[in-house]
């Protein structure tokens, strides 16, 4: 078994775009003196971890994932003395904060890539990846701009133009290739120091980790991952013997690749993951019997198959178990629509039960616990294209600006929501059956019991091919726990092994009466957009 942080066990995650959270100074942009004067909130919702999507000196032109001073914070959010009193005021009220670490790439702006830039050789010429002239014919699976700067050569990027890739090496450079270097050479070796430092600066200051942007874009020709994997051996073996509280979480999408190369945790996201998108979010107009995965399973038309889920999560979950953990977001600020468009507050509530009872670590994206839509057709800012309708500002009140800033909401950041309805704090705060409510209550079960936390076991027990409903069994530490889950809008009913549970059952959420015995077995009767979590035993821990 791989020693984890141990407060990863509890950890309920809640990831927040400093930009559209909360605005404290009237600009009309969220900032990190914001993101403090809402911990009382974010403490009464019971997370106790913090991801902060990039809060460093940038010139925004993908919304902070092109860095330009990695030891200082930007502007517009404040100054490292703000994120020093965030770590400290969240610290007191048990909750940690995760930096968002881009590993892979800088702005076109960052002071090493303009020396880069230049013709004559200096101490930043190889921190980034170029070819040895600017009409060297395109290398596949390598994005190159030629033509910038003073240098013979085009330089490697990572996603946009602006975000040159840092040079970590060639896992096998190509010998007819000279410009690529291997991963021991000296420009490589000084990035990785680097990184190195960057991370011992923030951690010295008092978060409790990273999550890394695009963790496994960094070593070229890989195949494998292996080289990538190798750095992040090696960083993971330096936290651990200096920092060994400290989590590193991935952006890779392949958690049985990231948590072998050192993460503690990796998300199960779309990116390379078929199945994730099957829960939530694939409607993509093909019709019920001609394919059987033509819709998201938390559907109330019942047209989705939970089987496409559990096809790539079990295989993934099986080679991870006890290394590390898989993290199922509720949504985050690539994932386009959010979670609460065109669903209501029982589909979502339905889908927190099942995200906040599943293995590894949730990580709840800021306003998806109180429904939030997004906004579809805005002009594209700082990047974000169509993701910019899953980045619009929280929803604090019901008032014009959803109470995100005092200044006049046409010169917020990004607008909010033309009408929040009910899908604001303040109007689900004092409703017991509300949506954020339902949240709070589904987070502090998770942590009342083992059972329901990280490393708690899985397995199915129901999941047939296209039907509904999904049920499964979480164990830790003599408990016996059960989830039983019907996103249908029409009722159902199936019959379960009588060895399902020995002794009397405790409803811990959910529907009342829904597992009765039968004879030698059990009857699970849910209505439709409903479920239930159930415990074994004649009295609760």
């Amino acid at each position: 078994m791989v020693k984890n942080p141990s407060w990863l066990e509890q950890a309920v995650f809640y990831q927040i775009y400093p930009q559209s959270f909360f605005d404290a100074n009237g600009d009309g942009i969220g900032d990190l003196a914001g993101v403090v004067q809402k911990l009382d909130y974010l403490q009464s919702l019971g997370v106790n971890a913090l991801w902060l999507n990039p809060c460093f000196v940038s010139p925004f032109q993908d919304a902070g994932y092109d860095v330009v001073d990695y030891y200082r914070v930007a502007l517009r959010y404040g100054t490292n003395d703000d994120l020093r009193l965030l770590i400290e005021e969240a610290s007191k009220r048990g909750i940690r904060i995760l930096l968002d670490l881009v590993a892979g790439h800088t702005s076109i702006e960052h002071p090493w890539f303009r020396a880069s830039c230049r013709s004559e050789r200096n101490e930043y010429s190889d921190w980034y990846i170029w070819t040895d002239s600017n009409w060297t014919s395109s290398v596949p699976g390598l994005s190159m701009v030629r033509g910038y700067g003073d240098r013979d050569g085009c330089y490697i990027t990572n996603f946009y133009y602006c975000q040159p890739a840092l040079n970590y090496g060639f896992a096998s450079p190509d010998p007819a290739q000279p410009w690529q270097q291997p991963v021991d050479a000296p420009g490589p070796q000084a990035v990785r120091g680097e990184i190195k430092k960057i991370m011992k600066f923030w951690l010295g200051m008092g978060v409790a980790g990273f999550r890394v942007d695009m963790a496994g874009s960094l070593v070229k020709g890989d195949p494998g991952a292996v080289e990538t994997s190798r750095f992040w051996l090696e960083i993971r073996r330096w936290l651990d013997e200096e920092y060994p509280e400290a989590c590193l979480v991935s952006e890779w999408s392949r958690p049985a690749m990231a948590l072998t190369a050192g993460f503690h945790v990796d998300f199960f996201i779309h990116f390379r993951i078929r199945g994730y998108h099957s829960l939530f979010r694939k409607a993509d107009g093909v019709g019920p019997g001609v394919d059987p995965y033509g819709w998201s399973y938390f559907d109330r038309a019942a047209r989705g198959n939970i089987q496409e889920f559990l096809d790539s999560y079990l295989g993934h979950y099986e080679r991870t178990n006890g290394l590390g953990f898989i993290a199922i977001p509720s949504g985050n600020h690539d994932i386009v629509p959010r979670l609460g468009k065109g669903r209501e507050a029982d589909d979502l509530a339905l889908i927190f039960l099942f995200l906040l009872t599943m293995p590894g670590t949730p990580f709840i994206y800021y306003g998806d616990e109180i429904g939030m839509r997004g906004v579809d057709g805005l002009q594209p800012k700082e990047g974000g294209y169509d993701r910019t309708a899953a980045r619009t500002p929280m929803q604090w009140n019901g008032s014009a600006g959803g109470g995100f800033s005092h200044a006049p909401a046409g010169q917020y950041y990004i607008p909010v929501e033309a009408d929040t309805g009910w899908r604001n704090v303040a109007a689900q705060e004092a409703d017991p059956a509300s949506l954020l409510n339902r949240v709070r209550r589904l987070i502090a079960l998770r942590k009342a019991h083992p059972a329901l936390q990280a490393s708690g076991g899985f397995s199915v027990i129901h999941a047939a091919d296209g039907g509904y409903p999904f049920v499964y069994r979480r164990e830790a530490m003599g408990e016996n726990i059960v989830v039983a889950l019907n996103p249908a809008a029409h009722p159902v009913e199936i019959r379960l092994s009588g060895g399902l549970f020995a002794r009397p059952l405790v409803k811990l959420y959910g529907q009342d009466e829904a597992l009765t015995r039968d004879g030698a077995g059990w009857v699970l009767r849910l209505p439709g957009v409903a479920g239930g979590v159930f415990y074994e035993g004649s009295r609760l821990p």
